[in-house]
């Protein structure tokens, strides 16, 4: 027993001798992750990431695929003062002459040839366009189209070797999705923000005419208009096109037109100079009991026809003031926004049926739709 104790008396005395010659020439073997800073302060430090290797969680890559086909777009038009040609406005104040506005927003390059989506809001009106790569360099912007309809706009610009983003399947969205919204908000760079996607199809915003927006609570400022929506693998879902506020910053509420949409706009302006639609000439409303009680139908669902253009496509097929719409061809329709849509998806030219409540009755008229005319310049 004795020699048991020695023995470990012995070991206790070398470990202890050796933690002393250690903790005295050594000290950071004891305490791993500490490094003596320049001043001789301990500092305790996180081990290094192997470089390349994404933190758990982070879009990062999202960020860094997605991020350098995303532009910032600078706008200018001259602008005179409304009444610059009042005589007795410039015997005051003298000639004003023509002051230069300027704009701004982001942009998204789709195309090796040099195509960049934006918003028809953030170049309309411009007398000049500058667009901004991340890699600072910088070019003038031709429009090749723009559909007000859609609020979206086609800029071309003439560059060699550019980033391009990787388009995505909008349709295959769900609710709950996590996405990363990019541009350069306020003008203070790009920056990239992150969120879920809130809700799909969102209509009746009173934003554009053909409404099917991806709501998401990424946040969304101005500047940001036209900028992309990008998932969790950098593919683009949609353009970044309003927000709801009430102090002019995100509240968490933004909406994006889905990358479907931005695509048949594309393929019709570079293909066609305008994106070709269906119309009808009529005076579509919602369905209220008191316009189903002024106009004598029975009808609960569908939308309701307050007005027909006369020898318009629906009044050549013998529409009528009071008809209630209830199906385009296999579509039903239970509001304006949906039958706008189902109707701009038919082909001019081309016959299509319509399945009507007129009084206490269906009918099916075969209409030829005619070409959307274009809304006015605002």
């Amino acid at each position: 027993m004795k020699r048991i104790w020695l023995l470990f008396s012995q070991a206790v005395t070398v470990f202890v001798a050796a933690y002393f010659v250690v903790a005295t020439l050594q000290p950071d073997w004891l305490h791993r992750g500490t490094k003596r800073s320049g001043a001789g302060i301990a500092l305790l430090e996180a081990p290094a990431t192997p470089q390349g290797q994404p933190v758990a969680g982070s879009f990062s890559a999202a960020a860094r695929k997605a991020a350098p086909a995303v532009v910032s777009i600078n706008t200018s038009k001259a602008v005179r003062h409304p009444r610059s040609n009042d005589p007795w406005f410039q015997f005051f104040f003298g000639d004003q002459g023509a002051q230069a506005q300027a704009g701004l927003g982001s942009g998204v390059i789709v195309s090796p040839d040099g195509y960049i989506l934006t918003n028809n809001h953030v170049v309309e009106g411009a007398d000049e366009i500058e667009v901004t790569l991340t890699d600072r360099r910088r070019a003038r912007a031709s429009v090749i189209g723009t559909d007000p309809d859609t609020d979206l706009a086609i800029l071309k610009i003439e560059l060699d070797k550019l980033p391009v983003i990787v388009l995505g399947n909008s349709d295959g969205l769900a609710v709950g999705d996590q996405v990363l919204a990019i541009g350069n908000p306020f003008g203070v760079g790009q920056t990239v923000t992150s969120g879920i996607v809130s809700a799909l199809g969102r209509t009746q915003l009173g934003i554009n005419t053909f409404e099917n927006f991806i709501q998401t609570d990424a946040a969304i400022n101005p500047g940001n208009s036209g900028g992309a929506l990008v998932d969790v693998n950098g593919n683009l879902m949609g353009i970044n096109t309003a927000i709801y506020s009430r102090s002019g910053g995100s509240m968490g509420i933004g909406f994006a037109i889905p990358v479907s949409t931005a695509r048949l706009v594309l393929d019709g302006i570079v293909k066609d100079g305008q994106v070709t639609r269906g119309w009808i000439g009529v005076e579509p409303n919602e369905l209220s009991p008191e316009l189903a009680e002024t106009f004598g139908v029975k009808a609960t669902e569908g939308v309701i026809i307050t007005g027909v253009l006369q020898d318009g496509p629906a009044a050549q097929a013998g529409m009528r003031p009071g008809d209630v719409i209830v199906r385009v061809e296999d579509k039903s329709v239970g509001n304006v926004s949906e039958l706008l849509t189902a109707v701009a998806g038919l082909k001019p030219g081309t016959a299509a049926p319509f399945n009507v409540q007129r009084a206490d009755k269906m009918v099916e008229l075969n209409i030829t739709p005619g070409v959307r005319p274009r809304p006015k310049r605002r």
